[in-house]
Formats: structure tokens, C-alpha cells, sequence
């Protein structure tokens, strides 16, 4: 989940507020948000986060508050097809299909506790899966939320025994993926097809984060290919560095977060999660240092760190003598990216990419 969702959240629950949750459950098309993307939208207008802009959010604000007034959530269904996004001005085309939860004082007290613990556990970094009834037969389903931590541990209730057991089996699929998965079940509470049997129920499994993040620790020459060539398959791409003349928009027009401050304070104020994944890129030994002292502790799927066998031996060495621990320094990738015998900037982007992907594709395969 975005920080700033999870603050808008937190916002919501401590100060008693009523608002709507609009998360994007599917796509078709060319869309400017995937899958997971959510919008907080207050009574007054104000919203924390976007689902893309436009005249397509403009529709799904006007959703929200109707589902504000009426304490109830619904399954939208916004269509930016070509035609309507040519005449709108809108650059995208496509349809985004919609969950818009109610949140506030009218919602059942259980489920309001249960959305409390949740928020606690994304907190603790307790990984969370969170299971959302989107579609029901029987009545007083819909909207209704179990979530499933790390350790097994299994909170809140869906409203039927059946359910509840369904959904568990369906989020072990989910374990490892960065994407929410939406699963259909019949009457009889088996997985099904919707083009061959219309579901009675359809649940809406999402992971703790749904966003895979590349956080660029250093902004030399390495990092401009390799924040452009992340960006093209899918990351979203942050880069840190202290040099106000490397870390800027100019050299890194495609990157979602430029951060021009000291290394340490930077990672500080950033949230590292399961879906992060860390390149130590600086220009020298003493700023890989600081960076991977910050970071080895924290849940990152992958913390890789460039340099030569000899300078990360003597990093790591200098490091276990400040107390870290020689399993957690174990976790780091160095000498970073697959040997596919680079030599450029470009090169060796390409090599730090492919590693990237194959730790990935291997933990959701796990």
C-alpha cells in the first residue's frame, strides 16, 4: 500500500472521519493505473492518491460520494474506451473496474476494528494479505474482510464459514506476488470461470504492497539507464542522491521520486517493504556504507551493492564490527547483476535489471 494511502487510512480511523476507498480491481486495456492503485476521497472533495486523473476520475469521485451518503460500497465499472477519451481530452483508452468501500462510523464496528488491526499489521511489517467480498449473493456480504499475516494468523470473518475457508486456500496463491488477484467462486464455493458459470461470489485478495519499487541509491551513471530501463517494465523507480547536480528531473525525466538529501536522511523518511527492491550505486566506499547499514535490516525482496569483491569484503567487515550481523549481511547481492560480461553504464544496467527480475520471478515461483 502507497504511504500516503496508508496515512490517509490512519487519518480515517483515528479521528472517527467518513470517506471512500477506491481501489482499481482490474483493467482492459491502455489504462493509467494497474491494478491496486487506490483513491481516498473525503465528503469535502479533497482525495489522498489518484486512479489516473481526468474525466475518469472525476467519475469515480462522483461514485465515491455516492457510496459516502449511502454507507454502502459498490463495483464500478469506468470506461475510457477511445471514442469517450478522444472526446474528453483524456490520453489513455481501456476500462478500470472499481471496488468503492465505505468507511467511517456507520460501518459495522467489527469491521472497523478489523481495518485498525490490519493497518497495524502493515505497520509491524506483518506482510498482511488482505481478502475483500466484491461481489455476493447473500445479502450483507459485500465489502465485508478477513486478512491473513505472515505467520499464519488469520483475523476477521467474510460472514460464512464456507467463505472464510474458500478465501484462505485462494490467498496461499497470492503468497509472493506483487498484484492483487481477484477470484471467483460458484455457488458451491469453488474457483470458477465467469465466461462459463456466473459466480456468486468474487473476492478481491490483495498483498501488502502492490507496487514493486526500485529504490537507487546513488545517481551516477549507472542509475540513468537503469531508473529508465526499470520504469519500462514496471517499477517504480526512486533515486537518492546528494549532488543537487545528478539527482534532478533534467537527468531522470521518467522517475517517479527524485530525492536530492543526505543518504541517511533520505532512506529514513522512505518506507522499504517485501516489494522493494535496493540498488547501492554511490560514488564511493563510504556512502555504500551508510546506505547498507541503513537498509540490511530492513524487509527488502532484494539488496544488491556494486563494487569489487575486495571493497564489499572490507565494507562488510567494517560493518559486523558495528554490531550488524553476519546473517543479514549474508543477504546482499554483490558483486551485483548476472555476469553477462558488461562493460558500459548501459551494460551494467542491464545486468543489475535481469538479476532484479530473475529474484523476483523466483519469489513469486516460491
Amino acid at each position: 500500500m502507497e504511504k500516503e494511502i496508508y496515512l490517509g487510512l490512519k487519518k480515517v480511523f483515528d479521528q472517527s472521519l467518513e470517506a471512500a476507498l477506491i481501489t482499481v480491481i482490474s483493467v482492459l486495456g491502455s489504462t493509467p493505473r494497474k491494478s491496486g492503485a487506490k483513491m481516498l476521497v473525503f465528503p469535502d472533495g479533497t482525495a489522498i492518491g489518484t486512479i489516473g486523473g481526468g474525466c475518469g476520475e472525476a467519475e469515480a469521485r462522483r461514485e465515491a460520494f455516492s457510496v459516502i451518503d449511502s454507507y454502502t460500497p459498490i463495483r464500478h465499472s469506468l470506461n475510457m474506451t477511445a471514442d469517450i477519451a478522444q472526446e474528453e481530452g483524456m490520453v489513455c483508452g481501456g476500462v478500470m473496474e472499481l471496488f468503492i468501500d465505505y468507511l467511517g462510523p456507520q460501518s459495522d464496528r467489527e469491521q472497523i476494528n478489523l481495518r485498525k488491526d490490519y493497518l497495524s499489521a502493515l505497520e509491524n511489517n506483518r506482510n498482511p494479505l488482505l481478502v475483500t467480498v466484491i461481489e455476493a449473493t447473500a445479502e450483507g456480504l459485500l465489502g465485508r474482510k478477513l486478512f491473513i499475516k505472515n505467520n499464519g494468523d488469520i483475523f476477521g470473518d467474510l460472514g460464512l464459514e464456507k467463505l472464510n475457508r474458500a478465501a484462505i486456500d485462494s490467498a496461499k496463491i497470492s503468497l509472493g506476488r506483487s498484484q492483487p488477484l481477484l477470484i471467483s467462486l460458484d455457488s458451491e464455493f469453488k474457483q470458477c470461470e465467469t465466461s462459463v458459470t456466473k459466480a456468486a461470489f468474487r473476492l478481491l485478495i490483495e498483498p501488502p504492497a502492490t507496487v514493486v519499487e526500485l529504490l537507487i541509491l546513488g545517481a551516477g551513471h549507472i542509475a540513468v539507464p537503469l531508473a529508465a530501463m526499470a520504469k519500462m517494465v514496471g517499477y517504480e523507480v526512486t533515486v537518492v542522491d546528494d549532488r543537487p547536480s545528478f539527482a534532478n528531473s533534467a537527468r531522470f525525466s521518467t522517475c517517479d521520486t527524485i530525492i536530492c538529501d543526505d543518504f541517511e536522511r533520505a532512506i529514513e523518511a522512505i518506507t522499504i517493504n517485501p516489494q522493494t527492491y535496493i540498488v547501492i550505486i554511490t560514488r564511493g566506499h563510504r556512502h555504500d556504507k551508510i546506505c547498507l547499514r541503513k537498509v540490511i535490516d530492513q524487509p527488502a525482496a532484494y539488496i544488491g551493492m556494486i563494487g569489487s569483491r575486495k571493497r564489499v569484503k572490507a565494507i562488510k567487515a567494517d560493518l559486523e564490527e558495528e554490531g550488524v550481523s553476519s546473517e543479514s549481511l549474508e543477504k546482499l547481492y554483490s558483486p551485483i547483476g548476472l555476469k553477462i560480461g558488461a562493460e558500459t553504464p548501459e551494460e551494467i544496467a542491464v545486468s543489475i535489471l535481469s538479476q532484479l527480475i530473475n529474484v523476483q520471478k523466483r519469489t513469486i515461483e516460491s
